[in-house]
């Protein structure tokens, strides 16, 4: 299959997902009202509750959700073979991802902009909400801990993308105070000076690696990085969220959109052939990159490209609190979601324009590719172009930067720089992910204000300071300490699960209110994908018990994956027993706002 055609599928049934199906969904579900004011106006505080430019807050709000999983799960999946992943990427965006994402980013800004577990407090129980908010903590930590290692991984002994990456962070803070301080909301010359500075930056990575004196100073171990990222979680998290993190996401986005638009420019000009099976040999198990057969893992490992958990969390944290208009529910939900997606099919593509054999000779490791039979074709001369060993890397970001760079180089007008587009490929995931990593860490503090809120009632005091800097540091410190003492085969196995787990979760409590609203005919949009995704993710939860982790004896792992699985099957029952509680009411009554409702909940 050429590429060329698979990206002209991918952006034709987005496009027709967007205006008909997620119009559909705003228009006759959800009712979206412009009258209607959203928490960024009502509850303004400078800091957190601040009303931003919907192109700014789609810009923060896509380079949050866009992590790891886009990037290096379409990737792993391609051991499948190109039409697995693709089909879940491409149907799996319209009919799920998407919808989750509007859905709850629609209930966190009628709930004053509050997490997805006091959400469940209200639509469910306050029992509900209480073991929710234990399993969104346990499950955020994680998957900040899975997405930094990823960001270390990419960034140690890297001047150029260390360098590049750090830049980012000065030149955000300018952004912001031009933004708010001296030009106030001039978008677009806050645009133009982060694009130029960004663009300086990036051009100047070379010239850093070249300069020994520079390069050593960007040139930092492992250990180094796991250091200075959760300081600057810490640091992202308890600024005010329009000097650094907004404006940081957005620049990001920036590089990440130009970036994806430039792999299709690509593969415009290279037309490239798959080169992977449609479907390969291991879709029954035995796969060097996967341990398990396509169904249910290529659900767990596409993840983030097609449907998300996290993507909850953000919905739930930073966004709706900037959110200026109920109507922009719609595109950011929505269209962030399928903006993500088509990053998945790009991966997807680079992965299997590759070889079949120097895919898994890059994926699997020397012992086990020994095993498999095959004989790799470029790995020498790709190797040799890019300037590094490729061989034996595993983990889905090697290749999906050789992939990238031998598309890039394609391209008439730059071709000739393999090595520059294979170090520029490494930086730019490393970019995609740390924003993920701290809006995540800001939404786990207001999960902890929260929390030690109800004990402690200052820290419920959204602009407390000590309050702020206290769970800001804890929770930096948490998911600190599993970068700095684990690694990637540990943590993002359990990651996979319980990410689905929580998207599911989302899904159901977001049928809940839908069903509540007085929109029961409708509550088939979240519920089937919600219902299916549960009993998928519990059966991978339950095989990665039985055939990985108890087999080779790790039982924190087990006691892990098993004490989520049990949490959220606890807020599955909750959820069904409230929906059989409204089923059973036949009259309605008008809330504050003259709407119909099967029953009156506090905002």
């Amino acid at each position: 299959m050429n590429a060329l055609t698979l990206v002209f599928i991918a952006l034709c049934v987005f496009v027709l997902g967007y205006r008909f199906y997620g119009m559909f969904i705003a228009k006759n579900v959800l009712q979206l009202k412009v009258e209607r004011l959203t928490p960024a106006v009502k509850l303004a505080d400078g800091h957190d509750y601040v009303k931003t430019n919907k192109y700014v807050l789609f810009g923060h709000h896509f380079a949050a959700i866009a992590a790891a999983g886009p990037l290096l799960g379409p990737v792993l999946a391609a051991q499948f073979g190109y039409l697995p992943g693709a089909l879940w990427i491409i149907i799996g965006c319209v009919i799920a991802g998407a919808v989750h994402d509007m859905v709850i980013l629609f209930a966190s800004v009628r709930h004053k902009g509050q997490s997805l577990a006091n959400i469940a407090s209200k639509e469910i129980n306050s029992t509900i909400g209480g073991v929710a908010s234990v399993a969104v903590l346990f499950i955020l930590i994680l998957t900040l801990a899975g997405l930094s290692i990823a960001v270390v991984n990419a960034m140690f002994s890297s001047p150029w993308a260390t360098f590049t990456v750090f830049s980012t962070m000065p030149i955000a803070i300018l952004m912001g105070i031009y933004l708010h301080v001296w030009r106030h909301d001039d978008v677009l010359g806050a645009s133009i000076i982060g694009v130029v500075l960004l663009f300086a930056a990036v051009i100047a990575g070379p010239y850093v690696v070249a300069n020994p004196t520079l390069a050593s100073w960007f040139t930092l171990s492992k250990n180094q990085i796991a250091i200075i990222i959760p300081i600057y979680g810490f640091v992202a998290s308890a600024l005010p969220v329009w000097l650094l993190l907004c404006p940081r996401d957005y620049l990001s986005t920036y590089l990440k959109i130009g970036t994806i638009a430039m792999l299709a420019i690509g593969i415009a000009f290279m037309r490239p052939t798959l080169l992977m099976e449609p479907i390969t040999k291991f879709v029954g198990g035995g796969g060097p990159v996967i341990p398990g057969a396509v169904f249910p893992f290529v659900f767990i490992t596409i993840a983030c490209g097609a449907l998300s958990g996290f993507h909850a969390i953000i919905g739930t944290g930073t966004t709706p609190k900037m959110i200026g208009s109920e109507r922009d529910v719609l595109f950011i939900g929505y269209g962030g979601m399928l903006l993500e997606g088509f990053v998945a099919i790009m991966a997807l593509i680079a992965a299997c324009v590759l070889v079949p054999a120097d895919y898994f000779a890059i994926n699997a490791a020397p012992a086990v590719f020994a095993k498999l039979g095959m004989t790799p074709v470029n790995i020498a001369h790709l190797s040799k172009e890019v300037g590094e060993n490729i061989q034996g890397r595993p983990g889905g970001a090697v290749s999906l930067a050789v992939g990238m760079a031998y598309i890039f180089d394609n391209i008439p007008v730059v071709k000739g720089l393999m090595a520059y587009w294979y170090h520029f490929a490494i930086m730019f995931e490393a970019v995609f992910i740390l924003t993920a990593v701290d809006t995540g860490t800001r939404v786990g503090r207001f999960f902890l204000q929260e929390m030690v809120g109800k004990y402690i009632p200052k820290f419920a005091e959204k602009r407390w300071m000590p309050g702020i800097i206290i769970t800001s540091a804890v929770f930096s410190f948490f998911w600190g300490y599993l970068v700095y003492t684990g690694n990637i085969s540990t943590i993002w196995p359990l990651f996979g699960m319980s990410n689905q787990l929580l998207a599911s979760s989302a899904l159901i409590i977001g049928t809940t209110m839908i069903m509540r609203m007085d929109k029961v005919k409708y509550a088939w949009i979240t519920a089937v994908p919600g219902v299916l995704m549960a009993f998928i993710t519990m059966y991978a939860g339950y095989l990665n018990v039985a055939n990985n982790f108890i087999p080779k004896k790790l039982w924190l792992l087990t006691v892990l994956n098993i004490t989520i699985m049990v949490l959220m099957a606890i807020v599955f029952v909750g959820a069904i027993k409230k929906w059989l509680e409204l089923l059973k009411i036949k009259t309605t009554v008008k809330d504050a706002y003259g709407e119909k409702v099967l029953e009156i909940v506090p905002e």
